[in-house]
């Protein structure tokens, strides 16, 4: 029997999470993920299980709300890079989950590397 859609994403998901694990030597992660309508980022402490920042395209302050396009996915990004650098968080590792690092998430990842974030 074939593996359904979800299956295969969950399985790419898990498997980039957990290559990520093994080298992230205590760091934060950025997680991404992008639904059809939204796109949204956070910081996770992984070793005490809390998210520490996090921004998405459903806050009105941002101006962008039920977009899903590069030019939101910049403005999430740059974001994010703010929010990490008054909470204190300069290092983190890059968590694109079942997404490929193309488009939309490359666009967010750079926007977050120009505000400062190191991954």
């Amino acid at each position: 029997m074939p593996f359904s859609r979800e299956k295969l994403r969950k399985r790419r998901q898990l498997r980039v999470r957990n290559r990520l694990r093994k080298y992230s030597t205590g760091r934060l992660r950025l997680s991404v993920f992008k639904s059809s309508k939204n796109i949204y980022a956070q910081i996770i402490d992984d070793n005490i299980g809390s998210t520490l920042v996090s921004v998405s395209t459903l806050e009105k302050s941002l101006g962008f709300v039920g977009k899903n396009n590069i030019d939101a996915a910049k403005v999430v990004g740059s974001e994010i890079g703010s929010r990490a650098k008054k909470a204190g968080v300069e290092e983190v590792y890059f968590d694109r989950g079942s997404f490929i690092f193309h488009g939309k998430v490359k666009a967010l990842a750079d926007a977050a590397r120009e505000a400062g974030l190191k991954f």
